[in-house]
């Protein structure tokens, strides 16, 4: 009987490792994802901006909070109302 307690304990233990370590996996892969997408996103946002080292800053910061970016180099916020309506310390548009 006792080893077979043993058994079902070892079982859970590995199951439960196993579901933290997938979901740790999953957790990164959709990071990588997201980092990617923004990356592309602000590169194709920011690729006519004066200063582009700010711009592609702004634009990583806000895209991974609103997972998205507006089309163009300027204008179409209204595709991204989370990018369009958030504002720095000084109440003027944060993202590019």
């Amino acid at each position: 009987m006792a080893s077979q307690s043993k058994m079902k304990l070892l079982f859970a233990t590995l199951l439960l490792s196993s579901l933290l370590l997938s979901s740790s996996f999953l957790e990164t892969a959709m990071a990588y994802e997201e980092s990617s997408y923004c990356s592309s996103k602000c590169t194709d946002r920011c690729s006519a901006a004066g200063v582009k080292d700010r711009c592609l800053k702004y634009c990583g910061i806000c895209c991974s909070e609103c997972k998205c970016v507006p089309s163009g180099t300027y204008g179409n916020k209204h595709e991204c109302p989370c990018y369009r309506d958030k504002l720095n310390k000084k109440g003027k548009p944060k993202c590019p």
